[in-house]
């Protein structure tokens, strides 16, 4: 129910009367706007929506993988290209110590032939071939005999080949043995030098050479004296005892001054401090030709550098110390030794060997 306005009361005043409100349209019914077509719609939007960001994400992935396998191909490719490279470097290589190989191997066949060849010619006979060897061995000894003139060698092969022939058995050899018999015992009989101990000796006395005093150095020995007593306090200055003091002082440093030696050679020679170096140095050099001689079996090389070496020590060394006795005693020795032997020739040997294969032939 509509409530109405009351009417203003009497002699008051009257207000303006208020605008009325303007009237409100009733509302319209509202329109329904919930569509299935419109979820479907936005269901299939969401759904491309979706599917389109996993097609973005297996892409980018699929990318990822192509890039990986593309570079672990390349990896791969590059690999293959080194190894191939030293493939083929490995196959250069090989096919350059094949090529080696082959001619190594055409050499070692000529070779081959060669010692097949030799070898056949020696089978042809037993006694052929032990005689090429007796021969060999005997050839051998001679040479060592007339350029060396090394006995032992010389020695060792004669025995070598008669034990060669004592291996062998055969009856036939008998004459040949003998021969080489004989010049065995001769090489056996003759004196050996002993030049290694020669050679040391000698070394010893040129390495003694620079201690070896000289004559008109030599000092006398100092004979111990007692000890002095304890000095006895200084006299009073100008006392008797003083000036007895001062002349011994003075005695003594005079002796000091002057030393008298005694000379029993009159033929010593006095040499200049500058020149005992060279004295020393053309010793050695002696020794030293000396010693060379003795290698090359020169006696008398040998012989007259040692006796020159000894009369200059005697001249210019004091004969007194031991250590210049000694010396020269070792020189004599060695200058008494023969190293120069007369050595026999192999020749009857030789001549046998011959005589034997000469009448082997002729059967």
């Amino acid at each position: 129910m509509t409530s109405q306005p009351l009417p203003p009361p009497s002699g008051a005043a009257v207000p303006p009367a208020a605008e009325a409100p303007p009237a409100v349209a009733p509302a319209a019914p509202a329109r329904s706007w919930f569509s299935p077509w419109l979820v479907v719609a936005v269901l299939a939007l969401g759904l491309a929506g979706w599917q389109w960001m996993e097609t973005r994400l297996r892409l980018a992935e699929t990318q990822q993988e192509m890039a990986r396998r593309l570079a672990e191909s390349d990896a791969v490719a590059g690999e293959s290209r080194t190894l191939s490279k030293q493939a083929q470097e490995q196959l250069a290589a090989l096919q350059g110590k094949l090529g080696e190989l082959e001619g190594r191997l055409a050499e070692s066949k000529s070779q081959q032939e060669v010692l097949e060849n030799l070898y056949q010619n020696l089978a042809r006979s037993h006694d052929e071939s032990i005689l090429a060897e007796i021969e060999q061995s005997v050839t051998l000894a001679s040479q060592q005999l007339q350029l060396a003139g090394n006995v032992q060698s010389a020695v060792l092969a004669l025995q070598a080949a008669d034990g060669r022939l004592a291996g062998s058995n055969r009856p036939q050899f008998i004459n040949l043995r003998k021969v080489l018999a004989r010049d065995l015992d001769r090489l056996q009989a003759l004196p050996q030098p002993d030049l290694p101990g020669m050679y040391l000796r000698l070394e010893n006395v040129i390495d003694a050479i620079d201690t070896l005093p000289l004559a008109v150095t030599g000092r006398p020995r100092e004979e111990s004296q007692p000890e002095a007593p304890a000095e006895p306090p200084p006299p009073a200055l100008f006392s008797p005892a003083y000036w007895r003091a001062l002349a011994a002082g003075v005695w003594r440093e005079m002796r000091g001054l002057v030393r008298i030696q005694r000379i029993d050679r009159v033929e010593t020679v006095l040499l200049p401090p500058a020149q005992e170096f060279f004295l020393r140095e053309n010793l050695k050099l002696r020794l030293l030709n000396a010693r060379l001689a003795l290698f090359s079996r020169d006696q008398w090389t040998y012989r007259n550098e040692l006796h020159e070496s000894s009369a200059w020590i005697e001249r210019y060394f004091d004969v007194r110390e031991r250590a210049v006795q000694t010396s020269l005693q070792t020189l004599k020795q060695l200058a008494a030794t023969e190293i120069t032997i007369e050595l026999p020739n192999l020749n009857e040997s030789l001549s046998a060997i011959k005589r034997f294969r000469a009448e082997k032939e002729q059967r």
